[in-house]
């Protein structure tokens, strides 16, 4: 996650204020493409329009579509009886009677269907699929199952008010790290900007009490509200944004408080982060004891937002994508406790085993959310596809090492020895500062370029809306992360090394 402020006493319990509620503001007409979709192919591949997103209903659980198996009765047919007609919804078009029991003459033989023509203007054959994909969007076979292929069952994308072009905003200072590759991105509506930021202000000072007068600048200097525009250009309500902005603030907090400069320390964290982790997961307890761990979340300011945040996304998302999150958290909190065992031993990871350890400690469990903000759902199975799961890990990847070529400088400012890419190297490669600085630029344009491979030949292989959809969202995001960083001059400057 990105690198925590400069040190601070721990956090102390805050009082409420009074707040009011701003209306949510409308969505900006979004780019057809971020930049890196349309680098790694995205743009040409050919799949139906995809309507986009309404405002999402605060508090309320994600409506999900149950596409109808019973298809309509040609004119020519008397209507079946309703008896014969069998149940109908999902996973029944196998069990009516009266299509099962139809006998058909042995003179005159029922014809094939006939296949779909095929335009003369496309010459060029769909790619083939991958078995895997092939079964997987085949769906499963036998009895009631005619409606459960993925290829054929319509994924819905909830329709979305008229958009309202975005107010232009004059580029914002920031200098790219030079030989990085990158895509530029259009600025974040400022109207959004401002209404995020306001917002998230007033849940971390008046819902979870989330830090002390003092640290007010540092939050404020964290730009959270421009960090989440810029990555979910998507998203097509504030309340959807909002859902981002609280977990990110939230796993901040966790990380700066538990584990680095305000009050961490690799000391016994592992007890912490589980005990915090219970607040995403929740526990399953006896009565007797349910109480205690009740109280414990609202024990300390990382438990708090953790909670809140949580509470927020899993009203907004599905069964499967709160798991998918909780699964990818778990994996956040593995690398944390990596990086402090190495603390507390001294150790300095070689690269691969540091590139091992960033896999986990990494921005994931940000741009694997980018369905729920977007106001859809890519399938549990699509998600769990390896193909899928190599795009999701590159992004993190790829947008963990943008922090630390962008955090280098302060970092290296703050007391004791901080471990990231450029210093790894630079120590077990015996480089120069310089060059181990410049090495890992080359290893996170490395990284980039296999992140793009990999999504558009995905997007090839299975050019279904929701799978192309999230494959741009995951684009925005990297774009989005890179841009925060080149941008927030508050938090980051450059080495002098060129």
């Amino acid at each position: 996650m990105p690198d925590p402020g400069p040190r601070g006493p721990f956090i102390p319990e805050q009082h409420s204020r009074q707040t009011t509620t701003a209306p949510d503001v409308p969505t900006p007409r979004v780019p057809d493409l971020p930049v890196a979709a349309a680098a790694f192919g995205l743009a040409a591949v050919s799949h139906p329009p995809i309507a986009a997103p309404p405002p999402l209903a605060p508090l309320s659980p994600p409506i999900i579509d149950t596409p109808s198996a019973t298809p309509p009765v040609p004119a020519s047919e008397p209507a079946p009886r309703p008896v014969l007609g069998g149940p109908t919804g999902l996973g029944t078009t196998s069990l009516s009677l009266a299509r099962g029991s139809q006998p058909t003459s042995p003179t005159q033989p029922t014809p094939p269907p006939s296949p779909p023509p095929v335009a003369a203007t496309d010459p060029t054959p769909p790619p083939a699929l991958d078995p895997g994909l092939q079964r997987l969007l085949g769906g499963p076979v036998g009895l009631g199952t005619a409606s459960l292929s993925l290829a054929r069952a319509p994924h819905r994308l909830l329709s979305e008010p008229v958009p309202v072009p975005p107010v232009s905003a004059p580029p914002a200072e920031g200098e790219a790290v030079p030989g990085l590759y990158h895509h530029p991105v259009p600025e974040p509506d400022p109207v959004r900007v401002e209404e995020v930021s306001n917002r998230i202000k007033r849940w971390a000072e008046d819902e979870v009490q989330l830090y002390p007068e003092e640290w007010e600048g540092q939050f404020d200097g964290f730009s959270v509200g421009r960090y989440m525009v810029g990555c979910h250009p998507d998203a097509p309500t504030v309340d959807h944004l909002m859902i981002a902005t609280r977990l990110m603030v939230a796993e901040n907090a966790v990380d700066d408080c538990y584990c680095e400069d305000h009050g961490g320390s690799p000391v016994g964290l592992g007890g912490r982060l589980l005990l915090a982790h219970t607040a995403l997961d929740p526990l399953h307890t006896t009565p007797e004891y349910a109480p205690a761990w009740e109280e414990s979340l609202g024990s300390d300011p990382p438990r708090r937002a953790y909670r809140s945040a949580m509470d927020y996304f899993v009203r907004a998302a599905s069964p499967s994508q709160t798991d998918r999150y909780r699964h990818d958290m778990a994996r956040l909190h593995l690398g944390y406790l990596a990086e402090a065992a190495w603390a507390e031993t001294d150790h300095v990871p070689e690269v691969w085993e540091y590139l091992a350890m960033r896999q986990f400690n990494n921005f994931r469990p940000c741009p694997t959310i980018t369905d729920t903000i977007g106001g859809y759902e890519l399938p549990a199975d699509l998600h769990a596809r390896p193909e899928m799961q190599r795009v999701i890990a590159l992004a993190g990847n790829a947008t963990t090492i943008v922090n630390d070529l962008y955090s280098y400088t302060k970092e290296l400012a703050s007391p004791g020895r901080h471990l990231n890419l450029p210093v790894v190297i630079a120590e077990r490669e015996k480089l120069s500062d310089r060059d181990g600085y410049l090495k890992a630029v080359e290893v996170h344009n490395e990284l980039m370029h296999a992140f793009e491979a990999a999504a558009a030949d995905l997007a090839a292989a299975c050019p279904l809306p929701p799978v192309v959809r999230f494959l741009k969202g995951v684009a925005a995001w990297v774009d989005g992360n890179h841009d925060w960083h080149r941008t927030n001059t508050y938090r980051y400057s450059l080495p002098a090394f060129w």
